[in-house]
């Protein structure tokens, strides 16, 4: 059976509440020919997402209209290996403690692009052993940053990444020291100077009408693309969700990306000013 993605709004729910009628899901599943996978919980923004293998939208519906009423505004069928690199799971999280209570995330997530400036060019100017050469440390210096800063790899472009978050500080930290790693690699063997740029944005798995993450993968991908060498852009939802942390942003300029009815205003991350990374 194909596997679906629901989006609830609930406003005023707790998780305590989420958990029940989870629970409550899985009680009429089999009469409804499906299965809850799992589910994700944002009590900030209101908003709810079940992972659910079912053989049509329909009977998703008419399962949680049984189980507590709460039926989903968009579903939306997904690839669940998609989902796994995105989100970190496609099934319900162990309980880490006895008393039951299993901590359950939000699907916000950071998504990041970065790509490998003039990387085309590589081989024709250098040839192919030595280009390949120079791709395998760029592989090598963006994953190892992403891993010490939990960033989830949801696909490899060839010259580039992108990449999930589940905190946006942290996202922006692993761009800094993403940055900060290149530097370091082109102060060492400056004859093999690599350079990356990287756009980030934020979203949530089931936008309006859009594939996963859609919206936000597509603006992230136009602001690395609008980029210079070594540049980090981001889009404002980024910016504010980073009031608190001492991270260094300066305003950019006005942006229209393409696919967009309307300008945003970018901010620069000031990598070098930054205290971390290093």
């Amino acid at each position: 059976m194909p596997i679906y993605m629901d989006r609830h709004y609930v406003e005023g729910a707790t998780k305590h509440a989420l958990a029940n009628a989870h629970e409550r899901d899985l009680e009429v599943q089999n009469k409804h020919g499906l299965q809850f996978l799992t589910y994700w919980f944002d009590e900030v923004r209101s908003t709810a997402f079940c992972l659910v293998d079912a053989p049509d939208k329909e009977s998703i519906q008419h399962a949680h209209n049984e189980a507590h009423g709460s039926v989903p505004h968009e579903i939306i069928e997904v690839d669940p290996s998609i989902v796994e690199a995105f989100l970190g799971r496609v099934k319900d999280p162990s309980p880490v403690d006895s008393s039951g209570d299993t901590p359950i995330d939000s699907a916000f997530r950071a998504i990041m692009f970065t790509d490998l400036k003039d990387s085309t060019r590589m081989s024709t100017e250098l040839g192919d052993t030595k280009a390949l050469h120079l791709l395998h440390v760029h592989n090598l210096l963006t994953r190892n940053t992403l891993r010490e800063f939990q960033g989830t790899e949801v696909k490899h472009t060839g010259d580039g990444f992108l990449a999930s978050f589940a905190s946006v500080p942290i996202a922006v930290k692993c761009a800094v020291a993403i940055q900060k790693a290149f530097d370091k690699h082109n102060q060492e063997t400056p004859e093999d100077a690599l350079y990356v740029k990287i756009g980030m944005t934020t979203g949530e798995p089931i936008e309006d009408h859009g594939d996963l993450f859609g919206a936000a993968v597509n603006l992230a991908a136009r602001l690395c693309e609008h980029a210079d060498a070594s540049q980090i852009l981001v889009a404002p939802d980024v910016r504010d969700r980073c009031n608190d942390m001492a991270l260094p942003f300066s305003e950019f300029e006005d942006f229209t990306p393409k696919g967009f009815d309307h300008a945003i205003r970018l901010h620069k991350v000031d990598w070098q000013l930054a205290k971390f990374g290093e």
